[in-house]
């Protein structure tokens, strides 16, 4: 098999379901030869590691430690996501604060253990937070940190597909940006259906306002609805999702969803959110949003909802207060 490259990534949380298809998806996706798994808990991680080396993949250097400083050391590319699940009943804003320790704990552990790593991708809840942590413990520039916010997206054009009943191929574009949670602003000025600008179908009788709304609602909870159907939050799609993003920083492909990532400009301030980026080689780099004014108050109410998010993280004392990020992180100043 050919490789993208042959630089290390670790995959953090490795012995849940999301990191365990992560580590099969990178394989077969032909990301690197040199894979290693970290999971704080030893029996699932030494489980993981076992079936990835029953599938018989060729050319494979495959590692696993629940040893946190044997897996970064010589990290070039991290995914991570060591964070708790979410379980029926909670949001992800629920998750706050055990999650944001976490990620101080990795943000602190890069900076020691890999300080020259190319690129993270954060993916455990609320990720625009965690992200946000991750990035100024680690002493990283913002655009070598950057979090999931690709499935709302997807979970946008999959509802569209399913309600136009069209191959999902001739949805195209679908954006959601600002919090990867509910207060997202869920976009339709810049998708088509099947070649038609989905705004000029809104409020016909192909797509009546009302069912627009309720989708939009739909995909706001996508999460919710695969918890209640499977009894357990998605993996299948943060994994593959995440991968994808992980490629391109590699120099692969071209990402094609949205990416959360740390913005600081006249309009928003020091905050991890989803925009519409590019992803290479030299990590993110953010394209200026510009949608409907309805889609650009959604946003800036979106954006008010993680700077509150943020604001209660510094609260609880796991972040300093933002005139003092720049002595943790001076990238950040």
């Amino acid at each position: 098999m050919s490789y993208l490259t042959t630089d290390k990534l670790v995959i953090v949380g490795a012995a849940g379901m999301i990191g365990s298809n992560m580590a099969q998806t990178a394989i077969m996706m032909g990301l690197t030869p040199n894979i290693c798994l970290y999971d704080p808990y030893a029996p699932g991680l030494k489980g993981v590691a076992e079936e990835l080396l029953q599938c018989g993949f060729e050319g494979l250097n495959l590692t696993y430690t629940s040893d946190i400083k044997e897996a970064l050391t010589g990290a070039a590319y991290i995914v991570n996501s060591g964070g708790a699940a979410r379980k029926a009943g909670m949001t992800r804003e629920d998750l706050l604060k055990g999650n944001a320790a976490i990620a101080e704990e990795f943000g602190k552990n890069v900076k020691e253990y890999c300080p020259d790593v190319k690129h993270i991708v954060v993916i455990f809840n609320p990720a625009d937070i965690t992200g946000l942590i991750t990035l100024l413990y680690s002493g990283l520039k913002p655009s070598q940190v950057s979090t999931l916010a690709a499935l709302d997206s997807t979970r946008l054009r999959n509802e569209l597909a399913k309600y136009f009943n069209l191959p999902a191929d001739e949805i195209k574009n679908c954006r959601t940006f600002g919090g990867h949670g509910e207060q997202m602003a869920v976009y339709a000025s810049t998708a088509t259906v099947d070649g038609k600008p989905l705004t000029e179908i809104i409020g016909t009788e192909r797509l009546p306002e009302k069912d627009w709304e309720e989708m939009k609602v739909r995909v706001i909870q996508g999460g919710k609805n695969i918890i209640d159907l499977r009894g357990r939050s998605s993996f299948q799609s943060p994994a593959y999702l995440s991968i994808e993003m992980i490629a391109a920083a590699m120099g692969g492909g071209t990402f094609r969803w949205p990416v959360g990532t740390y913005v600081n400009n006249d309009r928003f301030q020091h905050i991890m959110m989803a925009m519409e980026t590019t992803v290479s080689k030299d990590g993110v780099t953010v394209t200026p949003v510009k949608g409907t004014p309805d889609e650009e108050k959604a946003l800036e109410e979106s954006y008010r909802h993680l700077c509150a998010l943020r604001d209660e993280v510094i609260e609880l004392g796991v972040m300093p207060p933002i005139s003092e990020w720049s002595k943790y992180n001076p990238n950040l100043g």
